[in-house]
């Protein structure tokens, strides 16, 4: 299974499509919201949400949701990546409520390799949806990525996309 690329394998215009979905349980933004001491009682208080969301419910965690996208983009994107630079225009679209699944997808802005020239910056775009396709989140991130042959990953398993 191909775990990420290389920058030479990735071209601007490109678009992934990760995969699999991610479906959202009370479980994961309850625990999401106290690990990251986030407890605005909206997340994590039913009864509070009943009378302050929209539909009744806890909303979920809106970083929660940025963290599972950027995750499902790595076994496309920054697999390989030697570091993630930075992120940038997030911009939270729609509510996400616990039973939502969550869907994304990249699309490659950009990229320029670096003055080392054995490595570049891709500069690319999640697009989080949910079950009923409605645009959840959008987000920029920037990813330094490897050439091939790149001394960090002459290794046996890392220089393959097999593995």
């Amino acid at each position: 299974m191909k775990f990420g690329r290389f920058y030479d394998e990735i071209k601007i215009g490109d678009i992934y499509k990760h995969w699999p979905g991610r479906t959202i349980s009370e479980a994961d933004n309850t625990w999401f919201s106290l690990l990251t001491q986030n407890q605005h009682p909206i997340h994590i208080d039913s009864n509070y949400a009943m009378e302050s969301s929209d539909n009744g419910k806890c909303l979920v965690n809106g970083i929660m949701i940025m963290a599972i996208a950027v995750g499902q983009s790595v076994s496309d994107i920054s697999g390989k990546a030697i570091a993630n630079l930075g992120y940038e225009s997030v911009e939270h679209l729609s509510p996400t409520y616990v039973g939502d699944t969550i869907y994304s997808s990249s699309r490659i802005l950009d990229k320029r390799v670096t003055s080392a020239g054995d490595t570049g910056i891709v500069h690319s775009e999640i697009t989080v949806i949910n079950q009923r396709d409605e645009l959840v989140m959008t987000l920029k991130r920037k990813t330094l990525i490897p050439f091939k042959g790149h001394p960090k990953f002459r290794g046996k398993f890392l220089e393959g996309t097999d593995r």
